[in-house]
């Protein structure tokens, strides 16, 4: 792998050398073959299954130092690799590299009666700066996402994740040197030194665009000082909503799901709103489920009046994301009242009702004003593998450029080409 020396005088010189760096190698990579892109993907690939062991091994010396520092649950969870989460990076790598090119995608054509030819095509952003924390997983999905949309990553990972993820932008950096591409493509800040995010928001004309991923605390600091635009959510608290035309099974299925499945990810249900119709019958039930999978629940009066291990909510339950075993409960007269729950409480992430009644269904996803609104789903399906984009650098819940998942066409701008036939404007 090319070693790269960095100048350290300063968080500001550090940023503004690897700017530099990515920019030379973004424009070979911006007009590159698309199977060369592929085949630095499909080369990572392989290289990430050769090394799974390696990267346990080097994943340890993180979750070890994390557990000495009494980080929680959720959080070392996200930080921990497995086999089974080493070889997920992998096949995200093959699905991204499975993708269509998300560059030279002619988005829009039209013909003006002065005989001018117009084209609308996607074209790399350019330099993304990703901010993220414990996740090492979000070093290859963002990296790969970038790759193959041909625009250059600076990389600027935990702390608490430094050992892992260095090693994976080094495999992935190989994955591009095979393919005969630029290894500035993807840089990771060699340093921990907290002082270098604060360079980075500050490079307004240098870095294109900055996706943080990671806690409420990173997101509002990235919202409030940069100097560059940012593709952000600030955090993830989303609801199931069991109207009172609800299939039980299906309810109690959904919910157990969508707060269980991975409680310390962005798309894990914070909030069940339930209809007082069907709250008597259903809840009791859904209750236990829950805390027999191990969950603790806080509810409204009426809610606890029909579960007694749940305890009383306050008003900060229903503004929190757990990211933990922990489900706030209410009970609605309506689907008017979720949805008005929903806008007062949501972050603009991901909300799902349940039920059989389809005018209700569409009644909710047209007032629902997230980035993501289901239907007889679980929320953890809010991601962008799921959604087929390969993988995601996150959920963008603004509403400019990117909104859901953020994956390869998201990370892609436009231009305009012009054709004419010698005309001239009158």
């Amino acid at each position: 792998m090319t070693e790269q020396s960095h100048n350290f005088d300063s968080p500001k010189a550090l940023v503004s050398d690897l700017v530099t760096a990515a920019r030379r190698a973004q424009k070979t990579l911006g007009q590159s073959p698309y199977d060369a892109r592929r085949s630095a993907l499909l080369k990572s690939a392989e290289l990430i299954r050769a090394h799974a062991d390696a990267i346990i091994t080097t994943n340890s010396k993180d979750v070890e130092k994390a557990s000495e520092n009494s980080i929680s649950a959720a959080f070392i969870d996200r930080l921990t690799m497995n086999a089974e989460r080493v070889e997920a990076m992998a096949a995200g790598l093959e699905s991204i590299a499975a993708l269509d090119d998300p560059i030279g995608r002619e988005l829009a054509r039209w013909q003006q009666p002065n005989g001018l030819d117009i084209a609308r095509v996607a074209t790399p952003l350019g330099i993304i700066g990703i901010i993220y924390e414990s996740r090492p997983n979000v070093t290859v999905d963002a990296a790969a996402l970038c790759l193959i949309s041909g625009n250059a990553a600076i990389l600027r990972g935990g702390s608490d994740s430094y050992f892992t993820s260095s090693m994976l932008a080094g495999l992935m950096v190989q994955g591009l040197e095979s393919a005969g591409l630029p290894a500035a493509n993807v840089q990771m800040i060699p340093s921990a030194d907290r002082a270098i995010v604060g360079a980075m928001l500050a490079a307004a004309g240098e870095i294109d665009v900055i996706i943080p991923r990671g806690g409420r605390s990173l997101v509002e600091r990235v919202q409030s000082e940069a100097r560059v635009p940012v593709f952000a959510h600030l955090e993830g608290i989303c609801h199931v909503y069991v109207d009172a035309d609800a299939d039980f099974d299906m309810a109690q299925q959904i919910i157990v799901n969508a707060k269980m499945r991975r409680t310390g990810i962005c798309g894990a249900a914070e909030t069940l709103l339930i209809h007082r119709d069907v709250a008597t019958r259903m809840l009791p039930s859904i209750a236990t489920a829950l805390t027999d999978a191990g969950c603790a629940l806080r509810g409204d009066a009426l809610s606890c009046d029909l579960v007694d291990t749940m305890t009383k909510a306050t008003e900060a339950d229903w503004r929190t994301e757990y990211l933990d075993s922990i489900l706030s409960v209410k009970i609605v007269d309506s689907v008017d009242d979720a949805i008005a729950h929903i806008g007062t409480y949501g972050s603009g992430h991901t909300e799902s009702i349940v039920t059989g009644n389809a005018d209700t269904a569409e009644h909710f996803l047209a007032r629902v004003d997230s980035a993501i609104v289901m239907v007889n789903a679980s929320t953890q399906f809010a991601d962008g593998g799921e959604f087929g984009m390969g993988a995601e650098i996150g959920i963008a819940t603004g509403r400019l450029h990117a909104r859901g998942p953020v994956g390869a066409a998201q990370l892609t701008s436009f231009k305009y080409i012009v054709r004419g036939h010698g005309n001239t404007r009158p």
